[in-house]
């Protein structure tokens, strides 16, 4: 029996991005695995929960505009890997509760979800992808990012 027939093939794959550069390692590692249904989500974290809530002003407009800047990198994101504006998701919240949320939701069998890879067994996946890691409905792929040559520092 081989890895992959033990395994089975996933058919709804959730790809968690943050639309940085990196996010197209994670994306061609989801793509090797040729699912029926590829959705995309990022989620935008409240400014009130990056900074503690306790901030004195109206952050309303700023927010507006980062949702609408990644709403726009998402769309562009997604056309490139011909993924439909109905397997598109872009939310407001904590990006690991989100994650599972919408995971649950379209029943997904696979999260892929890009890691910071560092040294040390601690510091194996980053705070994002510990956290969907953990309380996920279904299997995880963290597939490593920003990699480092310390050999070469590169």
């Amino acid at each position: 029996m081989t890895l992959e027939s033990s395994m089975g093939t996933y058919s709804k794959i959730l790809l968690a991005v943050d639309l940085t550069i990196e996010s197209s390692q994670v994306a061609s590692r989801a793509c090797l695995l040729d699912a029926d249904e590829l959705h995309i989500i990022h989620v935008i974290e409240p400014l009130s929960l990056a900074y503690g809530g306790d901030i004195p002003m109206d952050l309303s407009t700023v927010q507006d505009q980062i949702h609408d800047q990644a709403k726009t990198h998402l769309q562009e994101f997604s056309r490139s890997l011909d993924v439909p504006a109905e397997r598109q998701h872009l939310v407001f919240g904590r990006p690991e509760a989100e994650v599972h949320r919408i995971a649950e939701e379209i029943c997904a069998d696979l999260i892929v979800v890009g890691s910071h890879g560092r040294h040390g067994l601690s510091l194996l996946l980053g705070s994002t992808a510990n956290g969907v890691l953990h309380g996920a409905i279904c299997d995880v792929l963290a597939v490593r990012v920003g990699i480092i040559d310390d050999e070469n520092n590169t």
